[in-house]
C-alpha cells in the first residue's frame, strides 16, 4: 500500500496530467497547421482558374462562371464559392455556399478574411482571394473549406495519444508492483525467457512468478499490433526508400515477387554483339523502379530472340544490365502457346471487351484452354522462385486472371495484389465473355485488386454482384467469396519522378536539335508530340484528322507546326493491327500529300522502336505533347511529358478517357471523337503565352512528384499490411 501510495499514484497523476498537456497543445497546433493549409488551397484554386474567370466577368458570361465554380467544387473539402465586386455586389454564387454571409457584409468588413464560421452545425474556413479584372476594377473570390476533416483527425489524435498514455500508464504501474515482489535476477530471467520465446499461448517461459506478467505482457503488445493505425500516407515522402522501409515495417521484409507477361529488358541480336531493349510500355516504366526499390525477383514473358543467350543455368539474369538490382526470370513459350495465350484469348478477347474502341472481341475455344495451360506455366515458374510460405506477390495486368487462384492454392497466407492495367467494362459488356466466371473466380484469389480509376472499380463490384455468389461490401469496397476477403481499390498508377532518365537528358535546345537531325523537322517551326504503342485504343488516326482540320481553319500553320508521331509497332502478327498499321501510314501519307510544302511535312511518323532515353529526348523537344486516347487506364506519356519539361514549359493536350485526366486536370481536355474541339486544343496550345505554360505545368508537375510511383504501390502494400493484421486479429479471437 505504501508503494501504491508513495510511487503509483503520483506517477499516474503526472502521466495524466502530460496526456492532458500534449492534446490540448495538439488541438490547437492541428487547427494552426489545417487553416494555413486551407489558405493556400484557396489560393491555388484561384491561381488555377484566374484566367478564365477573369475572362468570364469582363465579358460577363455567368453560365462560365458558374461552370468554373461547378468544377471547383468538386473537390470534398470545398463547400462551395462566391464571387463579388469590390462594391460588395454578388456576382455569382454555388449552390452549397451558406447563406448567412453575403458580398455586402465582406465589404464592409473590407473583404477581411472571416476565419471560421458554422454553417448547419458544420465548421466552414472562408478564405478571400483577390481578382484583379482590369486596372481600376478588382473581384474578390471568396472559398468556403469544409473544417469537418480538421476536427475528425484531430480528435482521433487525441484518441490515440490517450490511448499510449493509458497504456504506458499500465505497463509502468505493473513493473513498479512486480519490482516489489521478486528480485532483479528473476526479472532479467524472465525478460530473457520471453524475448526467446516464438508462441507464448502454446508454452510458457520464465519463473512462475512472472508467468503472469508475461502473459498479460504479450496480450498489450498483440493489441498494439492488432489496433495499431499504420501513419497517415501524405506525412511519408514517396521515395524508393520509403517503399523499401513499408516492406521492412509493415511487411517484415516479405520477399516481393512480381509477374507480368512483359519483361523490362529484352536482349536482341545484331549483326555480332547483342542489344537491349526497353519496350515501350507503361507498366515497365511503372514497376521497374519498384522492383530496383525492393530488390526482388521479377517473372516474365523472355520474348527477345537473345534471351536465352543471357540467362543462367536457371533461366535467370540480373537487372538492370550491368547493375545487380533485381533478377528476372524468364519463361519461355512456345510459338503456339504466344499465339493461343497473349495474342488470341488476351489481345483479340480480353483487350477489345475492356476497351470501349468499337472492335469486336474474338473468343475461341483453342485460346481459351491456351490461356489456362500458361497461366498454370507462369505459377509452376512462380513456386520455384518463392522461398517462403508468405510472399508478396504483385500479379500485373489481363494476361493472368487464372494465376491468383492458382496461387493462393498452393500459398494461403501469400499476400498477391492484383493489378489491372486496362479499365474494367460494365457487366452487361463484359457478360459476353464465355469464361466471365471462371475468370472473376481466378482474379478473387487475390488479396487486393487494383485499377486506376474508381469507376473501374465500381464496374468490377457490379460484375462480381451479378455473375457469382458473393458477399460484397461497397462501404469497405470488398468481396467475400470462398472463404476469402478480396479488397479492391483504385489506385492510379505513376510514374517514377524525377526520372532517372531526366537526370542525363541534354538540355531541350539540344534535344530538339537531336530531333532534327534524326526526322524531318525543320527549324523553326513549332513542334508537337505524341508517343503511343500503334493501337487502336490509342486514336491516332483521330490525332491526324485534327491535324487536317487546324490546317483547313487556321492554315496560317502551314509551315510553321509539324506533329511527330512516335509509334511503337505491336501485335502485328493479329490482322486488325496489320491493318490499323497500314492505315496510319496511308492516312500521314494522304496529309502529308495535301500541305507539304519547300521540304516541311505537317506529319512525321516514326514507325520504329525507341527506347525510353530517346523517348524523353523528344518529349523535352516539343513545344505540346497530344495524348488523344479512345479509351485507356491511365497513360502514362502524359506524365512523362510533364517530368520532361526543362523551364515548366509546354502544353498537354489529353483525352477525355483516359485515367490520367482526372489527376491533370491543368492539361486541355478533350474529346477524341470531336475533331473540331480537337484542332481547336491544339491551336490554343500553339498560341498559349509562356506565363499560363508555367502556371499550369507547375501545378501538374506538383501532382505528378507527389502522386509518383512509389506512393502507388506503397498504398497498395500498406492496404496488404491492413489485410493482414486483420486477418491475425480475427484469428486469435477464434483460436
Amino acid at each position: 500500500m505504501k508503494l501504491f501510495s508513495r510511487i503509483i499514484i503520483p506517477l499516474l497523476i503526472l502521466i495524466v496530467a502530460l496526456a492532458v498537456l500534449v492534446t490540448v497543445v495538439t488541438d490547437k497546433l492541428s487547427v494552426r497547421w489545417f487553416t494555413r493549409d486551407l489558405e493556400l488551397r484557396g489560393s491555388l484554386i484561384t491561381r488555377t482558374i484566374h484566367d478564365s474567370l477573369a475572362e468570364a466577368v469582363q465579358k460577363k458570361d455567368n453560365k462560365k462562371i458558374q461552370s468554373l465554380f461547378a468544377r471547383v467544387v468538386q473537390d470534398e473539402r470545398l463547400t462551395g464559392l462566391i464571387l463579388c465586386n469590390e462594391k460588395g455586389r454578388e456576382i455569382a454564387r454555388s449552390r452549397d455556399f451558406p447563406d448567412q454571409l453575403t458580398c455586402r457584409a465582406l465589404a464592409e468588413r473590407g473583404f477581411e478574411n472571416a476565419g471560421v464560421i458554422r454553417n448547419a452545425d458544420k465548421p466552414l474556413y472562408i478564405s478571400i482571394e483577390k481578382i484583379p479584372v482590369s486596372i481600376d476594377e478588382n473581384y474578390y473570390l471568396i472559398p468556403a473549406h469544409d473544417m469537418g476533416y480538421v476536427n475528425r483527425r484531430t480528435t482521433e489524435a487525441k484518441k490515440y495519444i490517450f490511448g499510449i498514455f493509458i497504456v504506458v500508464m499500465v505497463i509502468l504501474s505493473a513493473v513498479v508492483f512486480i519490482i516489489s515482489r521478486i528480485s532483479l535476477k528473476e526479472l532479467v530471467h524472465g525478460m530473457q525467457s520471453l524475448l526467446r520465446s516464438t508462441v507464448i499461448r502454446e508454452k510458457t517461459y520464465g519463473p512462475a512468478e512472472l508467468r503472469p506478467l508475461i502473459k498479460d505482457m504479450r496480450f498489450w503488445v498483440d493489441e498494439l499490433e492488432a489496433n495499431r493505425i499504420i501513419r497517415d500516407e501524405s506525412q511519408l515522402s514517396w521515395t524508393s526508400q520509403s517503399l523499401k522501409q513499408i516492406l521492412h515495417n509493415e511487411l517484415a521484409g516479405n520477399e516481393v515477387l512480381i509477374v507480368s507477361n512483359r519483361e523490362p529488358y529484352i536482349h536482341v541480336k545484331n549483326n555480332s554483339h547483342t542489344d537491349v531493349q526497353i519496350p515501350a510500355s507503361g507498366l515497365v516504366t511503372a514497376l521497374e523502379p519498384i522492383m530496383r526499390a525492393c530488390s526482388g525477383t521479377w517473372i516474365a514473358h523472355g520474348s527477345g530472340n537473345a534471351d536465352r543467350l543471357v540467362v543462367d543455368e536457371n533461366d535467370r539474369v540480373w537487372c538492370p544490365p550491368g547493375e545487380k538490382s533485381y533478377l528476372l526470370r524468364r519463361v519461355w513459350l512456345s510459338k503456339a502457346e504466344e499465339k493461343g495465350y497473349y495474342y488470341g484469348f488476351s489481345n483479340e478477347g480480353l483487350w477489345p471487351l475492356c476497351h470501349i474502341a468499337h472492335t469486336r472481341p474474338i473468343f475461341r475455344n483453342d485460346d481459351w484452354e491456351t490461356y489456362k495451360a500458361v497461366n498454370q506455366k507462369f505459377a509452376d515458374v512462380l513456386f520455384q522462385e518463392v522461398k517462403t510460405d508468405a510472399p508478396v506477390i504483385l500479379i500485373q495486368d489481363y494476361h493472368f486472371a487464372l494465376l491468383p487462384r492458382l496461387i493462393r492454392n498452393r500459398y494461403p497466407n501469400a499476400v498477391i495484389i492484383t493489378f489491372w492495367h486496362v479499365p474494367w467494362p460494365n457487366a452487361e459488356s463484359y457478360s459476353i465473355c464465355p469464361w466471365r466466371e471462371e475468370i472473376l473466380d481466378g482474379l478473387l484469389g487475390s488479396s487486393i485488386i487494383g485499377f486506376h480509376t474508381r469507376y473501374h472499380v465500381i464496374n468490377f463490384l457490379d460484375t462480381v454482384d451479378r455473375f457469382l455468389e458473393a458477399r460484397i461490401s461497397r462501404d469497405s469496397s470488398t468481396i467475400s467469396f470462398k472463404g476469402e476477403v478480396s479488397a479492391i481499390h483504385a489506385y492510379p498508377i505513376s510514374i517514377q519522378y524525377p526520372s532517372r532518365f531526366v537526370s542525363s537528358l541534354p538540355t531541350q535546345r539540344e534535344c530538339r536539335k537531336y530531333v532534327e537531325k534524326n526526322t524531318e523537322l525543320l527549324p523553326n517551326v513549332k513542334m508537337g508530340i505524341g508517343v503511343d504503342r500503334l493501337d487502336y485504343t490509342k486514336g491516332v488516326i483521330e490525332k491526324f484528322y485534327a491535324i487536317d482540320r487546324l490546317f483547313e481553319i487556321n492554315p496560317g500553320w502551314i509551315k510553321k507546326f509539324s506533329f511527330v508521331q512516335v509509334g511503337a509497332p505491336t501485335r502485328v502478327s493479329i490482322p486488325t493491327y496489320r491493318s490499323f498499321h497500314d492505315e496510319i501510314i496511308f492516312h500521314a501519307e494522304q496529309i502529308n500529300k495535301k500541305y507539304e510544302k519547300d521540304g516541311w511535312k505537317p506529319i512525321i511518323l516514326q514507325s520504329r522502336h525507341h527506347d525510353a532515353q530517346e523517348v524523353y529526348r523528344y518529349l523535352r523537344a516539343a513545344d505540346f505533347c497530344f495524348v488523344n486516347s479512345l479509351h485507356d487506364g491511365m497513360n502514362l506519356v502524359a506524365k512523362e511529358f510533364i517530368a520532361s519539361r526543362e523551364h515548366d514549359d509546354g502544353v498537354l493536350i489529353l483525352s477525355q478517357f483516359t485515367g490520367a485526366s482526372l489527376e491533370l486536370i491543368e492539361a486541355l481536355v478533350v474529346n477524341p471523337y470531336n475533331v473540331d474541339q480537337c484542332a481547336s486544343a491544339i491551336n490554343m496550345a500553339l498560341e498559349m503565352n509562356p506565363e499560363d505554360q508555367r502556371l499550369r505545368m507547375i501545378n501538374m508537375k506538383s501532382i505528378v512528384q507527389e502522386y509518383n510511383v512509389y506512393r502507388w504501390a506503397g498504398r497498395m502494400l500498406l492496404d496488404a499490411a491492413r489485410l493482414i493484421r486483420s486477418k491475425k486479429f480475427l484469428y486469435r479471437d477464434i483460436v
